[in-house]
């Protein structure tokens, strides 16, 4: 079966995740960043059938997160170099190594990020480039943004009226089934 493609959504998340939510793409990407280059490192760090990471290779320079450049004339080898915009999902890998470090590693984390100065153990963060706060779920809000389709501002519009509307709390609850016939 076919899956469906994310490419032409409006949303930046789908879009995304046409690109790299295949899980072989991310950790591709993962050893990428890391200084893995050549086909046989990939292939022996993931341990990944050969067709797939082909695929998955070609898929990541096709969306511009990889390049590909030969290194050898006889045969013809060649060897993946993040691009600028491959560099630029590295804060999106950290996001993830400590959202699993905190949520499913219960035997402790494998893997750290650590200041390069001080060896101390670091706790990414999203900020906001602009302000320098913290992005947090009281101080930042998602909204339809200026390219917004009309569909994802009535999705955002639904939203807001559901936050605007309060939960009823455990005694009102139970109130109105007391009263129901």
């Amino acid at each position: 079966m076919q899956r469906k493609s994310f490419g032409k959504m409006s949303c930046p998340i789908a879009r995304s995740l046409e690109r790299v939510g295949e899980w072989w793409s991310m950790l591709v990407m993962r050893d990428a960043l890391h200084g893995l280059r050549r086909f046989d490192e990939f292939q022996q760090s993931l341990g990944i059938a050969p067709n797939m990471l082909t695929r998955r290779l070609n898929a990541l320079v096709e969306a511009g997160l990889l390049e590909r450049r030969r290194y050898s004339e006889h045969p013809p080898r060649y060897e993946y170099v993040p691009t600028a915009r491959g560099r630029d999902f590295r804060p999106v890998l950290l996001s993830l190594l400590a959202w699993g470090n905190r949520n499913f590693a219960p035997e402790g984390a494998s893997v750290v990020l650590l200041d390069a100065d001080t060896g101390a153990v670091a706790d990414p963060i999203l900020i906001d480039r602009l302000t320098g706060r913290p992005i947090t779920d009281t101080d930042h809000v998602t909204a339809p943004g200026p390219a917004a389709s009309a569909r994802t501002r009535a999705r955002y519009a639904r939203a807001a009226a559901r936050a605007a509307t309060p939960e009823p709390t455990p005694p009102q609850l139970a109130a109105a089934k007391r009263a129901a016939p």
